[in-house]
């Protein structure tokens, strides 16, 4: 079955490899030639348009699964709310009617708990951030569409892995983490997070809606004590953030993420069940 990506970025492109291993074909759409050229080295069809500003892309009607894993350009003058609901409504427009299965990839921001309670897919959705604010959007644009009952929503807690590991170089430089030392983090390995992607396609009866975390949630005081022993940086000091910047609404998000649906019905074998054994693994490659 062929398949079709949105967004082959950092974990767009781990699915893609994990298709294509498996013998599938595997288009990408990409605004970049450049960009372009090394899809195609990676074994990956691109087609070339800009999801946000054409009109129109013809997309393959051969495409059975669609993955929509489109990420924020920092850089980027667009409202991530263009970004995320406009790319969104668009990929929709254009994708071929036939598809099998749409594969959407949120976020765990989409809930804004504050007290550290356990959160899971029954949890409301009340986000604070931006960012969270624009996923609910989307998730209710696709859950509105002719997509919907074929569609899985995966809610990523924060994913993590090579070249990705939050704070690292602050925490070499010796710069303070500007956030309290307590409140829970939420993580993922982009690995064991493209084989989930796979797993929902696989056996998701949709629709479908998960929490995908690697369900061992860790305070912030220990993961930044283990991570700058791992690379051999000083101690972390912590700092309370300008009550208005974003480090501050990030800091404000308290919860656990539960993901027991994910475990019972998709039963993943994750390759790094914790930040600790995900942590030492990036560390280690050279």
């Amino acid at each position: 079955m062929a398949k079709l990506i949105f967004g082959c970025g950092y974990l767009g492109r781990r699915v893609a490899r994990l298709w294509i291993a498996a013998g599938e074909k595997v288009f990408a759409l990409t605004r970049s030639a450049n960009r372009a050229a090394e899809l195609a080295k990676a074994g990956i069809e691109p087609i070339v348009g800009n999801l946000l500003e054409d009109r129109q892309i013809t997309l393959p009607q051969e495409a059975q699964t669609v993955l929509f894993s489109v990420g924020m350009d920092r850089t980027s003058p667009q409202r991530v709310h263009d970004v995320y609901v406009g790319g969104l409504r668009n990929a929709l427009a254009w994708t071929p009617a036939g598809v099998d299965r749409f594969l959407y990839i949120s976020s765990t921001g989409v809930y804004g708990q504050v007290t550290g309670a356990d959160v899971d897919e029954l949890s409301p959705c009340r986000p604070a951030r931006e960012g969270g604010q624009a996923c609910l959007a989307a998730e209710q644009l696709l859950e509105a569409s002719p997509f919907a009952p074929r569609a899985i929503v995966l809610r990523l807690a924060g994913i993590y892995g090579p070249a990705r590991i939050p704070r690292s170089a602050n925490l070499l430089a010796g710069h303070p983490i500007d956030a309290p030392a307590q409140g829970w983090l939420n993580l993922i390995h982009a690995d064991d997070a493209a084989r989930i992607v796979l797993l929902a396609e696989e056996r998701a009866i949709t629709p479908r809606t998960y929490v995908v975390s690697d369900g061992a949630p860790v305070l912030r005081a220990d993961y930044y004590t283990e991570l700058p022993r791992l690379l051999n940086a000083p101690p972390p000091r912590f700092i309370d953030p300008p009550p208005d910047s974003p480090a501050a609404q990030r800091a404000a998000s308290d919860k656990r993420i539960n993901p027991r649906r994910m475990f019972n019905e998709l039963n993943p074998k994750l390759e790094y069940p914790s930040y600790i054994a995900g942590l030492a693994a990036i560390v280690a490659t050279p």
